[in-house]
């Protein structure tokens, strides 16, 4: 079958992280995604980003940064700050589906990649925008970036162990859910689009995301006196056991989310007497005597080491190894399952990515990013502009 979004052409004014990683969906989906780069300023400043590059890569596509976040896109060069670049941008943007950025809130409208910019030259047009703040109100103007995000959000307060400094997140989980939302937004416009034949501004911004991330801690904080707060060995916020245990060669992550699988622990433990006892015969009362529990669990688990604990509960506890990073991604199973992506450079070099979680039963081959610009004469000739023209645009520092 062909990838869902084939036929979907988007125009990405882009660089780092949101809006990369949002717009990579599309194109991993099959969208045409079409990086438009200013080649005065060197395109995606994330071209550069080390420390790590692909062996092989002969121009400023050997980022590993840059190519976990740009697979399968094409590259163009444009100066939309001059007059003869809007032209262009008005001519591509008459075959397009959507324009997509995640600049600063008050830059779209100077590019003109609005929608009310953007409509003359196409009616059905859907323009989606990424900032820090949004494209309206006193700070639509700001720099904002992920970590600012968490930490003003609130994430730094339910991270790391109790009376420790506030902590972030290990990942830039902000970024890539805002990114994660645009592509949902741009797809679900466009459908609307080509059934109306009407676009529109489709707005997402970090800060609205990290807010929005709250989900239920969110709604328990702004309907009782509940303050989303640390909880020792990342443990869940009322639900118990679930946190980090003791094993006799390390850690192990046990989460009885339902009353059967705390039973079902008891009897794997050699403890059904547990299950019986009036502290912990439901999640109100385990979480009551949490401390209690742990010392307890922490005393059958440092029997056995994790491994053989997880061969025991095979399933029928739901429990976890604590791995690293690394050991994580270098897991046998991680190949097994598909999740590793080879992709080449033009060089003929490959190298591995994660491959797309949404799994579509579409065939194709993935690509790598290629260098800035590379697609620009073939993009210019699918819209209608001829080799003299684009010989012009070349002279006059437009492409």
């Amino acid at each position: 079958m062909r990838r869902p979004l084939t036929g979907m052409r988007v125009l990405t004014v882009e660089q780092y992280g949101a809006g990369p990683f949002g717009t990579q969906h599309l194109a991993d989906l099959g969208a045409e995604v079409i990086k438009i780069e200013n080649h005065r300023t060197g395109g995606d400043y994330a071209r550069a980003l080390g420390p790590y590059f692909a062996e092989g890569a002969e121009g400023d596509e050997g980022s590993l940064f840059f190519q976990a976040v740009n697979r399968n896109k094409k590259s163009l060069s444009l100066d939309l700050s001059s007059p003869g670049g809007r032209d262009v941008l008005h001519r591509l943007a008459m075959s397009a589906d959507a324009v997509a950025n995640n600049l600063r809130g008050d830059v779209p409208q100077k590019l003109g990649i609005t929608y009310d910019q953007l409509k003359d030259a196409n009616p059905a047009i859907v323009c989606g925008h990424c900032s820090a703040f949004g494209r309206d109100g006193p700070r639509r103007d700001w720099p904002g970036y992920d970590f600012l995000m968490q930490a003003e959000a609130g994430y730094f307060h339910m991270s790391g162990e109790p009376d420790t400094p506030p902590t972030r997140m290990g990942l830039s989980i902000v970024d890539f859910m805002a990114g994660t939302y645009l592509a949902l937004g741009l797809v679900s416009a466009v459908m609307a689009a080509r059934e109306s034949g009407r676009g529109r501004d489709v707005d997402v911004n970090l800060y609205d995301t990290a807010l929005f991330n709250m989900s239920y801690l969110g709604a328990w904080s702004l309907n009782s006196d509940y303050a989303p707060a640390r909880v020792a060995r990342s443990a869940h916020a009322s639900l118990v056991p679930c946190q980090l245990y003791r094993t006799a060669d390390g850690w192990i992550y046990i989460m009885c989310n339902k009353e059967k699988f705390w039973r079902v622990l008891c009897e794997i433990l050699d403890r059904p007497d547990l299950a019986s006892d009036s502290r912990f015969r439901s999640f109100d009362q385990r979480l009551r005597h949490r401390d209690a529990l742990t010392t307890i669990l922490d005393d059958a688990l440092t029997a056995k080491p994790t491994a053989a604990w997880l061969e025991r509960f095979a399933g029928r506890v739901p429990a976890s190894p604590v791995r690293t990073p690394r050991e994580a991604l270098l897991h046998p199973s991680v190949e097994a399952s598909g999740m590793l992506n080879g992709v080449s450079l033009p060089s003929g070099q490959r190298f591995n990515l994660l491959a797309s979680p949404i799994n579509t039963g579409s065939g194709g081959v993935d690509t790598a990013c290629p260098v800035s610009g590379a697609d620009t004469r073939d993009l210019l000739l699918s819209v209608g502009y001829s080799d003299k023209e684009i010989q012009d645009l070349e002279a006059m520092g437009v492409i």
